[in-house]
């Protein structure tokens, strides 16, 4: 293929999901259902916990900001997969597929940090209750989600600058938005640089925080380990369930995209893993907080008997 100039280039093409063409109306129904019901999930916790003083701590202040992000992360990735199923094969300019790419980053690697910060909520409140008022005041807290943001810009910023200022051989991305690894099937030439810089991208944005979750955890589950009461395990375990189930449902989808070389990548296989951390993992994350959370649950019974 002969190299293309990219500063020539107005517009990229998405395939979508031209292989099935036959199921685009069923898929366009059912993932426009679900991003509505997303929305309205993350949406209602939010107002729920912002509603409700009793949940007015740093665990549910992490989990408005989870819901925040969900929506983000959803908005930048969902209408352009409809209007992909609703017309086929569509073109997006070089500038809008930059900003898909930064923004689908910004808030991708925002979320694993937070998942982290939210570790060490619980790792605070569970190894050092005396001290969690002062350890986790107010002011933490919101370094804390600053500091994710920075990451999320961060790693946004440098890999969309690196990617976008290299040489491409081909227009036609196949996948349904720009992806990184469709992207990198495009540049000309010796690709290993590239893709050991999204490893190393990767490793930045899923290994650091995903080691810290594991210390945090290692730590909390040595601290319940030693408690007398049975009833106080319990309830330690229990503040820790959910997000432990968020945590493996976001990495298990983001270390089998992001954490494997690209000899390996398959389009088919790659759109189905984008579809379960881009549509499904934001919509299970306010279900799972919701039903495995009494505190939740009593907020929700409240607001349901107001209404």
């Amino acid at each position: 293929m002969i190299p293309v100039n990219l500063s020539e280039v107005s517009e990229f093409r998405l395939l979508g999901f031209s292989e099935v063409s036959h199921l685009h109306p069923l898929l366009c129904v059912v993932l426009f259902s679900l991003y509505i019901f997303t929305l309205m999930a993350n949406t209602a916790i939010a107002l729920i916990i912002n509603g409700d003083n009793t949940l007015h701590t740093p665990m549910y202040f992490f989990l408005i900001q989870l819901s925040c992000l969900d929506i983000c992360y959803l908005t930048v990735i969902v209408p352009k997969i409809l209007e992909n199923l609703m017309v086929g094969t569509i073109g997006i300019s070089k500038t809008g597929c930059a900003m898909q790419m930064f923004f689908f980053l910004f808030f991708g690697v925002a979320e694993c940090f937070l998942l982290a910060a939210m570790s060490f909520d619980r790792y605070v409140a569970i190894c050092y209750p005396l001290h969690y008022t002062i350890l986790m005041n107010s002011r933490v807290c919101k370094s804390l989600v600053a500091g994710t943001y920075l990451c999320g810009t961060a790693v946004g910023l440098v890999h969309t600058i690196v990617t976008f200022n290299l040489p491409f051989c081909g227009l036609t991305i196949n996948h349904f938005f720009c992806e990184i690894q469709p992207l990198l099937e495009l540049l000309c030439g010796n690709t290993s640089p590239s893709e050991i810089q999204v490893i190393a991208v990767a490793g930045f944005a899923i290994v650091c925080p995903f080691l810290m979750i594991i210390y945090s955890y290692i730590c909390i589950i040595s601290t319940i380990l030693k408690m007398s009461s049975a009833e106080g395990q319990k309830k330690a375990f229990s503040t820790c369930s959910s997000h432990i189930l968020v945590v493996t449902l976001f990495y298990g989808t983001a270390s089998s995209m992001y954490l494997r070389p690209k000899s390996t990548y398959s389009a088919s296989v790659d759109k189905l893993l984008s579809l379960s951390y881009t549509v499904v993992t934001p919509l299970l994350n306010p279900i799972i907080y919701s039903l495995r959370n009494e505190e939740v649950k009593g907020a929700l019974r409240k607001r349901w008997r107001k209404i």
